[in-house]
């Protein structure tokens, strides 16, 4: 494309459709979400994207509205670059943000009404009718290109998705994923353990800073604590018990393209002491975070070797991501979707910025 044109010439900024949708099969409740089309494709400059679709998905805090300042800050580079760009969802799932509770949820929230293989199988018709909306598609039965850019929990739907539904999906960004295969007790030295030694304990820390940061992982972090989203995660470690695996399928029967991100060590520290956790940055520096690590390091592997990259620091951003650094994920959903065209090959570690 030429760069060559003013300010003027340049694509404006699209409309988004903020709107609801009534899955098949669930006709009591609505499913609301965010949508912007893809640029235009014309004969002298097609869209490689005009059957692409970006999937933004939450993690349980963060509803669809969080990603709105990553998406302004996506369009507007693609817009200022002249580069095309494919179409962009993101939703609240069912019992989040402005969506409707799942109606096959049998208790009022907090509970473990559904899991997450409930909001995959969601996922999946909810991506079906707005494929078959937005393109005038009487019966689709494929899937468009997909593209998921995810946050916590998110990450562990888009690996199942694929998983489920292989050849589906072109590209993932994973922004601080859950880490699914664990308690968020465990990570934490235990002093009721037998053979527990105090003198190991970084210095400054106590018993009583271990057991009490232990507690409050296990009142708000274990898996068997429900939520307001009523979305259970009990089985989330059953279902994902490694982070290297299974390798998953993407479009074309090749790995999707995938870039993992992990959040900020000393950011984080911070931000997780001045929560309510109030966690001894210690703690953090010395357990959770390099227990995160290892995790996102398993990550790169569950696509093929040079479609990787990662795992990268988000600089300045703690685990959300989308909130703490837009632009981040806006420069790195760019660079994706060059990988994802150009299918270029990839290393597996690279400066984050």
């Amino acid at each position: 494309m030429s760069g060559s044109s003013s300010q003027e010439e340049l694509s404006p900024f699209p409309s988004s459709e903020v709107s609801s949708v009534i899955l098949e099969g669930k006709p009591s409740a609505r499913i609301h979400y965010t949508y912007y089309p893809a640029s235009n494709s014309t004969a002298i400059h097609p869209n490689p994207f005009s059957k692409t679709l970006t999937v933004f998905l939450n993690g349980l805090i963060m509803p669809r509205s969080s990603w709105e300042a990553c998406i302004t800050s996506f369009i507007e580079s693609r817009i200022n670059s002249e580069l095309p760009y494919p179409a962009l969802l993101s939703y609240d799932r069912y019992g989040q943000g402005d969506s409707d509770p799942d109606p096959d949820d049998e208790e009022p929230p907090p509970s473990h009404g559904h899991d997450i293989m409930s909001v995959v199988r969601a996922l999946r018709q909810f991506l079906l009718q707005i494929w078959k909306e937005h393109l005038d598609i009487s019966n689709p039965t494929q899937f468009p290109s997909l593209i998921f850019v995810c946050n916590s929990i998110g990450c562990a739907v888009s690996r199942l998705f694929a998983q489920t539904y292989p050849g589906t999906v072109s590209g993932m960004l994973f922004l601080d994923s859950i880490m699914a295969n664990s308690d968020f007790v465990s990570i934490w030295p235990d002093p009721d353990a037998t053979g527990f030694d105090p003198h190991t304990l970084p210095p400054g820390v106590s018993v009583k800073d271990v057991c009490d940061t232990r507690d409050k992982y296990r009142r708000i972090f274990h898996p068997d604590v429900p939520n307001m989203e009523n979305f259970s995660r009990r089985n989330l470690a059953k279902l994902l018990p490694s982070s290297s695996g299974p390798s998953l399928e993407g479009f074309g029967g090749v790995g999707p393209y995938l870039t993992v991100a992990g959040h900020d060590w000393e950011e984080f520290a911070v931000q997780c002491f001045a929560s309510e956790l109030q966690t001894p940055k210690i703690l953090t520096m010395t357990y959770l975070n390099p227990a995160w690590q290892k995790y996102n390091e398993g990550l790169v592997n569950i696509t093929d070797e040079d479609k990787a990259i990662g795992p990268i620091i988000a600089v300045g951003c703690g685990h959300f991501v989308q909130k703490d650094g837009p632009k981040f994920v806006s420069d790195e959903l760019c660079n994706l979707l060059d990988r994802v065209v150009n299918r270029n090959e990839q290393l597996k570690e690279r400066d984050g910025g």
